[in-house]
């Protein structure tokens, strides 16, 4: 018996069956006469069955002749193919960037479109990726344990309970839709954003190099008029930078 969880195993056999019917000349007439022997799924061509038995054995016959990496289909070797060749098929028809796989160029889109197809189910705010909806609802489940520890420790009323939940979430109400960060303001949750989108507003007007911060740009500047705000108590030398400033007290 295959050692792979049912829905996985649903899944992958309900995409064979696809492809298999898909492929018929008459899908009326897509008939499954091979059994497997494990599971007793049902297939119209003996490639198919043959494909879906690697479930069950775990064999990979296709391997990568770069790193090994061993696959069971052909085309997820395919795929795996283009980390070492740099090929990129999918693009962006908005922006023009580039993607090895389908998969990431359609979350990538949702950026431009806006598209929120995952929701969470306590606060009804929506992401883009189901790992930003992930990481998102782990706030409510800290929120849920030290709810609950506090209520072991100090018994409330639920009305305390409601204008403390109202408060945090004025506290967290701008929420990035791809990794799920939250901000207390608007201004910081745009900013951050373009970490995701890649969007680089600030230019340097002397060698043109872009930031997406304008502190950033404040910073840069000061390679190009020699400013040095930033003194050292103990030596008295001066830095562009604070950061630099701070590893010279410590060294």
């Amino acid at each position: 018996v295959s050692d792979l969880p049912p829905d996985v195993l649903k899944v992958i056999v309900g995409e064979e069956e696809q492809q298999e019917c898909s492929s018929s000349v008459d899908q009326q007439e897509c008939k499954k006469t091979f059994s497997c022997s494990e599971c007793g799924r049902r297939f119209g061509r003996n490639s198919n069955l043959k494909r879906h038995m690697r479930t069950h054995t775990g064999e990979k016959p296709f391997s990568c002749s770069v790193c090994k990496k061993s696959s069971t289909r052909s085309g997820d070797l395919q795929k795996h193919m283009r980390i070492h060749t740099g090929e990129k098929p999918f693009s962006c028809s908005e922006c023009g960037r580039a993607f090895t796989v389908s998969g990431t160029l359609k979350r990538h889109m949702r950026t431009h479109t806006g598209e929120k197809p995952f929701s969470c189910s306590v606060c009804k705010k929506y992401f883009t990726q189901s790992a930003g909806l992930h990481k998102h609802m782990s706030i409510h489940r800290r929120r849920m344990m030290m709810k609950r520890n506090l209520q072991e420790l100090h018994p409330r009323s639920n009305s305390d309970d409601a204008s403390e939940e109202g408060r945090n979430a004025e506290k967290e109400s701008f929420s990035c839709s791809e990794c799920g960060r939250t901000f207390c303001r608007r201004d910081h949750l745009m900013s951050h954003m373009r970490t995701h989108t890649g969007e680089k507003p600030f230019s340097c007007s002397v060698c043109q190099k872009r930031f997406s911060c304008s502190g950033n740009i404040l910073a840069h500047m000061r390679i190009h008029t020699g400013e040095k705000p930033f003194e050292c108590s103990f030596c008295d030398k001066s830095f562009s930078q604070k950061g630099t400033l701070q590893v010279s007290a410590w060294s």
